[in-house]
Order: structure tokens, then sequence, then C-alpha cells
């Protein structure tokens, strides 16, 4: 059994700490699993691709920028469940 060292910044460590706990998972574990993955599928399993909006969602982000700008929202919740209730139309 080899035994390895990786150098991070301490938030990084901590960050990703936090999102293995999350799973059930300690980072030591969660290394074994990303190099049995690379094995085994003889790829590198990650994700480096920039997700851009689409064209609705764009249209969403400025259109609340402007409301927060003006300060003019028709009606505003003070819960999700009211935001939703009120989309039942």
């Amino acid at each position: 059994m080899a035994t390895m060292t990786i150098r991070c910044n301490d938030a990084d460590k901590i960050a990703a700490a936090e999102v293995a706990e999350y799973y059930g998972f300690d980072l030591s574990s969660v290394t074994r699993a990303f190099w049995k993955q690379m094995a085994r599928t003889k790829k590198i399993p990650l994700d480096l691709g920039y997700e851009e909006p689409n064209e609705e969602s764009l249209k969403s982000i400025q259109e609340a920028r402007e409301i927060l700008a003006n300060g003019n929202a028709e009606q505003t919740f003070n819960s999700g469940r009211s935001l939703l209730d009120a989309a039942r139309l």
C-alpha cells in the first residue's frame, strides 16, 4: 500500500472536507475513489467546463437586477411557500 502527501491551501482542504463529510466520506476515501475511478475509466473524472446561463436565465437575471435597482417589485414574498402559492394563479 502506498502513502501520499497532498499539498493544498488550508481553505481548500477545509471546504473539500465539508463536502466529503456531507456525503458521509472523509478526504482519504474520496481521494481513493477518485483514483479508482481514473483507473477504471481511463479518464480524469473532473468537469472542467464553465456553465454559462442560457438566454432565458440571462433575461431573468437582467430583470431581477432592474427590479432591485429600481426598487419597484410589484409584489414581495416572505417565504418560498407564499411565492409558490402566488405562482399557481
